[in-house]
Parts: structure tokens; C-alpha cells; sequence
């Protein structure tokens, strides 16, 4: 049975590099894989991005009113995944797996729509993001996700002090903040910092935003 997936963890845990990694290793194995993002990420504009300089450009983007799955038909074109694995003229090779980067501002109904990509299509879902913002209250997509994923995984990474970062510090002008609004693209009048507890209650006065 193909499943959704949400792999998350703080910044900089590699999430889009083990993204761009199952898309190579689906490939190798001579499979078709389509990769997508939220638009409200501008970053790397239509790539999906690595922290490693690693980049590919995605194959639709999502945008905050978009239904997720007549995308997904309209790009894998087709409609009925048992009816093109039978078919003799078959006009795209099947898809292997999509793969969902910064799936945190995706919209619980889309998320739901991925739900129905996995169960109903059989096409594998991984979907990768963030679990909360910089308040360290979570976002709508990443919420849906661990209520309805069938599988979740923690990607971890360290905070400076070299404990698990669970945490991501928003700084502007290289300082921390804790108020504004949850969606600012990390660029250049903002930067993120994994954190562990510890260091985000030490920078937020003791408070969790």
C-alpha cells in the first residue's frame, strides 16, 4: 500500500537534501518521480533548494488556493493509475512517487488531497518541512500532516550548543525576534537558527513564543 510520508525536523537538518536524494535514488532505478513545492516559497523560486548547493527545478508548484490533486493529474497525465499500467499506448511512464518539499504551507485540505494521491492512486507520498515556526507554534500543513501521515519520521540536526535542535530561531538585522507574522522566507532581511530548548528559552527571555 503506497503512504503518505511527512519528514520533518528544524532548519538545516537536510530536509531537501533527502528529498533530492529519494528523487535520485527512485530514478537510478530507471523509475519517474515528480517533485513539487508550495509558490508562497519564493526561495530558489521554482527549485527546490539544498543547503549543500544542490538544486532541481520542481515539476509544478503549489499555490495557497491550488487543488493539489487535479495538479498532480494534470502533470503525471493521467487520471486512473490501473488503467495506464494496462494500457498499451501509454503516453508517460507512471509515477513512481511524489515528493513534496517545504510541505509546512501546504493548506490542511491539500494535505488531505495528498492523503488521497497515496490511498486512492497508490502513488507514495513524501512530504518534508518543518514542524513549527519561529513562536514554535506549528504550522496548518505540518499539523494536518502529523495528524493524518501513515508514517512520520524526525530528521534531526544539532543547535550551536551541540544538543538536538528542535527549536527555529527567527533573527532580522542578526537579532532574534518573536513577534511578526508565521510565513517570512528565510533571505536576505531574514535567517533562521536551529535551536535547542535551552538556547531558544535563554534567547526568548525564558518564554516560548
Amino acid at each position: 500500500m503506497a503512504k503518505l510520508y511527512f519528514r520533518y525536523g528544524a532548519m538545516n537538518s537536510g530536509k531537501s537534501t533527502a528529498l533530492l536524494q529519494a528523487a535520485f535514488n527512485y530514478e537510478e532505478r530507471g523509475q519517474r518521480v515528480l517533485l513539487a513545492k508550495p509558490a508562497i516559497d519564493t526561495k530558489g523560486a521554482a527549485e527546490v533548494v539544498s543547503r549543500l548547493g544542490v538544486a532541481r527545478t520542481a515539476d509544478f508548484l503549489i499555490g495557497a488556493q491550488a487543488d493539489v490533486e487535479e495538479l498532480f493529474a494534470d502533470v503525471a497525465g493521467y487520471v486512473d493509475h490501473d488503467a495506464l499500467l494496462e494500457s498499451l499506448d501509454v503516453p508517460v511512464a507512471p509515477v513512481a512517487c511524489l515528493l513534496i518539499d517545504e510541505a509546512q504551507f501546504l493548506t490542511p485540505a491539500q494535505v488531505d488531497g495528498l492523503m488521497r494521491i497515496a490511498t486512492l492512486r497508490r502513488v507514495p507520498v513524501m512530504c518534508y518541512g518543518i514542524r513549527t515556526d519561529f513562536r514554535t507554534r506549528a504550522f496548518p500543513g505540518s499539523a494536518r500532516l502529523l495528524e493524518i501521515a501513515h508514517t512520520l519520521e524526525e530528521l534531526k540536526t544539532i543547535c550551536r550548543c551541540g544538543r538536538k535542535a528542535m527549536f527555529n530561531g527567527r533573527r532580522v538585522d542578526g537579532r532574534f525576534v518573536f513577534a511578526g507574522d508565521q510565513v517570512a522566507i528565510d533571505g536576505l532581511d531574514v535567517a533562521y537558527e536551529s535551536l535547542c530548548p535551552r538556547c531558544y528559552l535563554a534567547e526568548s527571555g525564558g518564554t516560548l513564543a
